[in-house]
């Protein structure tokens, strides 16, 4: 049962991943002790389902229980363990708790990096939540140097078109964008859109994402037909796959704001986006409160002007990366990679 709902969850197909994993929890639950591995990678993949949809708080408090049995059953430093204490990290990130995040995956990438060596996928992975820490924090080139590592051995060790390496290279362009450098930003996105495309489905949320990254780069280029062409297709897309309160469809909202000429349907846009983000993510996550800020603007203004938008946002807000979920095979501690996402605000 969890590895169909394994199955579901790389499709991107979350309710019916968390429908499965709920059951096979229950199941869990009912016929092994308390502190049984298997009860504990159900828990984790659940808190993975829940994260990639947006739902932070159920996530959190599913991954705290399963931190403290894993610290007091299998030690500090156990693979599992720092498994979960970078899934916490990252959904203390998706919550805008940005030291927080950065403290734990701190820990955990120099505990990696002794145990596994430094091309270990689960060490990649904790250099690449660092660098979203980083980034999030608006530490770019600290950001950047850990990215350029990442891609680099990850392209080695795992193949061009693996999706970690893909996740690495939208990683990597999200950076340069938040840097000015759109060129540079602009040819990587393109790769990673068309690998996603040919290897995940045109549908999958990780070719959404990086649809989306695209829009914000043609914005930041002021490449606004563009932008507005490809942001309404992701739009429509995420509606209908995702849901209309999903955080990814709030972010390509919020993208297809900012592109749109016609000013009114802007702002009536991004009222939407506020009273939907404050339902979602809450009224004080820095998401809802740069969307505020955004729409004060576009009242305040008599037009929408590329000199006046704002800042991109590291997200997948859902702009962790997060491990998991986890396998049924007894190694509970293969991290599946979640692209990135850029969300603006």
């Amino acid at each position: 049962m969890s590895n169909l709902a394994l199955t579901y969850a790389h499709q991107g197909l979350w309710k019916k991943a968390e429908k499965l994993e709920v059951q096979a929890l229950e199941i869990r639950k009912r016929v092994l002790r308390a502190k049984h591995p298997d009860k504990m990678m159900s828990m984790s993949n659940l808190a993975s389902i829940y994260s990639r949809q947006g739902l932070w708080k159920e996530a959190e408090k599913l991954v705290v229980q399963v931190l403290e049995i894993r610290k007091r059953v299998l030690g500090a430093e156990h693979p599992s363990t720092l498994t979960s204490m970078s899934n916490l990290a990252s959904t203390y990130s998706d919550q805008g708790l940005r030291k927080e995040a950065e403290k734990l995956e701190l820990q955990v990438l120099e505990l990696r990096k002794r145990m596994l060596g430094a091309e270990h996928p689960n060490t990649l992975m904790s250099m690449s939540i660092l660098a979203l820490t980083y980034s999030n924090q608006g530490l770019w080139k600290e950001a950047e140097k850990l990215e350029v590592q990442v891609l680099e051995i990850s392209k080695r060790v795992l193949g061009a078109e693996h999706p970690d390496t893909l996740t690495s290279m939208s990683n990597l362009a999200s950076t340069y964008s938040r840097q000015g450098l759109w060129k540079e930003a602009e040819k990587l996105e393109v790769q990673v859109l068309e690998i996603s495309k040919r290897v995940l489905g045109a549908e999958h949320p990780d070719t959404l994402t990086s649809m989306s990254n695209l829009v914000s780069t043609y914005s930041g280029q002021g490449l606004w037909k563009k932008a507005e062409k490809l942001g309404e297709h992701v739009l429509e897309i995420k509606k209908r796959v995702l849901g209309a309160e999903h955080p990814d469809t709030l972010t390509s909202m919020n993208n297809l704001a900012g592109t749109l000429s016609r000013r009114d349907e802007a702002i009536e846009m991004m009222k939407n986006v506020i009273n939907l983000s404050t339902k979602v993510k809450g009224p004080d996550h820095p998401h809802t409160l740069a969307s505020v800020k955004f729409l004060s603007h576009l009242t305040r203004t008599a037009a929408i002007s590329p000199h006046h938008r704002p800042a991109t946002e590291t997200d997948e807000a859902s702009s962790a990366e997060t491990e998991g979920p986890e396998t049924d095979e007894g190694a509970d501690d293969q991290p599946t990679a979640k692209r990135r996402k850029r969300e603006i605000p």
